[in-house]
């Protein structure tokens, strides 16, 4: 990761898990500042800043956030806070439910994300005007 992306919260997906890119395109829509760069767990950068147990548990989505790592409930707080109202608001109300109760929730959506929202051969590729917040 260069210097000039170390501020900046890295959003590390599933590429090929429909649900995730849904929700990379989702948050692309809802974040014009930048605030939020998007990376593959299947990726080079993945490969470079996360451990072999974050790139391998494709059910978790991971976030790096100056230099600390979340994963699952709390990287999708994390990822909310960095947005603005109404979904900052929903990311506090989020935080005041028990952890153990939003990993359950979590746990139980990335479970059958593959069945309901599909699995794509390749990874996400960047759409015209993109490919600065994508990460390889």
């Amino acid at each position: 990761m260069s210097a000039a992306n170390l501020d900046k919260t890295v959003v590390y997906f599933d590429g090929v898990c429909g649900f995730c890119n849904s929700t990379v395109d989702f948050l692309l829509k809802r974040d014009p500042e930048g605030k939020l760069l998007f990376a593959p767990l299947q990726g080079e950068t993945a490969r470079a800043t996360l451990s072999e147990r974050d790139r391998e548990t494709l059910d978790s989505l991971v976030v790096r956030q100056h230099g600390a790592v979340y994963r699952r409930s709390a990287a999708v707080v994390r990822v909310l806070w960095e947005l603005s109202l109404p979904l900052k608001l929903a990311g506090w109300l989020l935080w005041l439910v028990p952890k153990p109760l939003r990993d359950l929730g979590y746990r139980l959506v990335a479970k059958v994300r593959y069945r309901i929202f599909g699995k794509r051969e390749t990874c996400r590729l960047p759409q015209p005007g993109e490919a600065e917040r994508f990460l390889p």
